[in-house]
């Protein structure tokens, strides 16, 4: 019978096999699974963490967009800002990585939401609709720089140190996210009278819950990581979770912040409780709620064009920083430290502006934290198609991914900080020329609390520098532009009013 058993099994196994064998090959080829030294495994299991690592954005991006009235006195709604950023994030992500074929996740990215949300919105006065149509204007600038190929050819006038600044400015950039997030760095009260502007903890102690399960998860994810733990980052979230859902259950930790008012020793975004619901219909009635010109009648053509300025320069640099930390942290990057077919990464890239305008979620870009599925193993877009199928069930599954509070999430930052330290050394600093400018690019990205600003800082640095090292001449002309383009935007709103006046 066992014989007889065996044999009639045989041919449909023999029969699925080259179906199923073909089916992964030309997965395999399309990705680049094995060429880049990964599996389909492999893959998605990173996709997974990338999306945890990234999956806060659909919490914190409606607490900035959410509620800020414009003049019309019109909000765009928490629950409605929550389901676009799930949305287009999910679209983006996907499209990424079927067109790029990075494990670049992309979403509403940090500092731009709040520059559309605080400057246009509060500060300039426009509507909603107005704000994002600058979104997408800006979307459609840098797609069409990117297929002109400017954007690549900025990128490769960048010199190699530079380029390893960035690299580690960006590391220490998620890093201090990751220490932010976890509560092990906060701010301090204006009320404590004193100019040292962040501490330890609370009174320099950890004296929350929340921020000893940080402590204790980096603690966790730092042994996975020795031990060469496969799949030890996604494990180590796993383990931090659970840790998280106990500690709650026991210590009723709460909120950050319970009737408007701060709760310093609660979680900073969900707290980690079992849901009450599986989930719901998402709304979205936001998508399509834009008005492409109405800034220009509505600030003027010179008020309006120096906002979409603002954005585009923004956009454009932020994007090409994370690109190439990222490409060199995955060892995607050529030996100038450029990633093959960049042109088209950056192209699909661009178009994260436009769908995050017109979906009303804002410019959506390369988010640096898929260094966290880059780190647990990810090389290719597979990965970025299973972080993109979460961002879309997110919609309709808000309670469960809720179940993470980003303190379990955090400690994958700060150890990808420190993966990405190690690129340091591809700088010289026995020559102060480079030293200086790679050194503020590092700096001035967390302390910043933006990518954009430490090349810009970098880049006019680098070139005034040369000047006086009498390397002028070997400074790439694109590179004098660029750094006359930061300088400009730097001084953005002195410049407006002074042409304004």
């Amino acid at each position: 019978m066992d014989k007889a058993t065996s044999d009639s099994q045989a041919p449909a196994a023999r029969k699925g096999t080259p179906k199923s064998g073909r089916e992964l090959s030309a997965i395999d080829r399309y990705f680049k699974i094995t060429e880049r030294g990964s599996t389909s495994l492999t893959e998605v299991r990173a996709g997974v963490v990338t999306f945890f690592a990234m999956a806060y954005i659909i919490l914190l991006n409606p607490l900035i967009l959410g509620n800020i009235e414009d003049l019309n006195g019109r909000s765009l709604g928490m629950p409605q800002v929550a389901a676009v950023t799930a949305l287009a994030a999910g679209i983006m992500t996907i499209a990424f990585g079927i067109f790029a074929k990075y494990p670049f996740g992309i979403a509403t990215g940090l500092g731009i939401n709040t520059l559309v949300a605080v400057t246009f919105v509060a500060n300039q006065g426009l509507s909603w609709e107005e704000a994002m149509g600058l979104v997408v204007l800006d979307g459609v600038v840098i797609v069409l720089l990117a297929i002109s190929g400017f954007r690549t050819a900025v990128f490769h006038a960048i010199p190699a140190p530079m380029k390893a600044a960035m690299a580690v400015g960006i590391g220490l950039f998620i890093a201090m996210i990751g220490l932010v997030d976890g509560g092990l760095v906060r701010r301090i009260p204006d009320a404590a009278g004193t100019t040292v502007p962040v501490q330890l903890g609370i009174n320099g102690q950890i004296a929350s819950w929340p921020t000893a399960v940080f402590v204790l998860g980096l603690l966790i994810c730092g042994i996975m990581v020795v031990r060469n733990i496969p799949g030890g980052l996604f494990i180590g979230i796993v383990i931090n979770t659970i840790i998280a859902l106990a500690v709650e259950a026991l210590t009723g930790s709460g909120p950050s912040f319970v009737d408007g008012k701060p709760v310093p020793t609660g979680w900073s975004l969900a707290v980690p409780t079992l849901p009450e619901s599986i989930g719901g219909l998402p709304d979205l009635s936001l998508v399509g709620a834009v008005d492409l010109f109405g800034s220009f009648a509505r600030v003027g053509v010179l008020g309006a064009t120096m906002l979409l300025f603002t954005l585009v320069l923004a956009n454009f640099f932020d994007a090409m920083g994370t690109m190439n930390g990222l490409g060199k942290q995955a060892g995607l990057a050529d030996e100038d430290g450029v990633l093959p077919d960049m042109k088209r990464a950056l192209v699909v890239e661009g178009a994260g502006a436009i769908v995050g305008g017109a979906f009303s979620s804002s410019s959506n870009t390369v988010y640096v934290d898929s260094a966290a599925g880059i780190a647990d193993g990810a090389r290719t877009g597979l990965a970025n198609i299973v972080t993109g199928v979460l961002f879309l069930l997110a919609m309709f599954f808000t309670p469960l991914y809720e179940i993470v509070p980003i303190e379990a999430a955090a400690p994958v930052l700060v150890i990808v900080g420190a993966m990405m330290m190690g690129q340091v050394s591809e700088i010289d600093f026995t020559r102060f020329d480079i030293a200086l400018p790679a050194f503020l690019t590092i700096v001035a990205m967390p302390y910043t609390y933006s990518i954009a600003n430490g090349i810009g800082i970098g880049f006019i640095s680098y070139a005034a520098l040369a000047i006086f090292a009498g390397n002028a001449k070997k400074v790439h002309p694109l590179l004098w532009v660029v750094a006359g383009l930061f300088v400009i935007y730097f001084s953005a709103d002195p410049l407006a009013a002074l042409l304004g006046g």
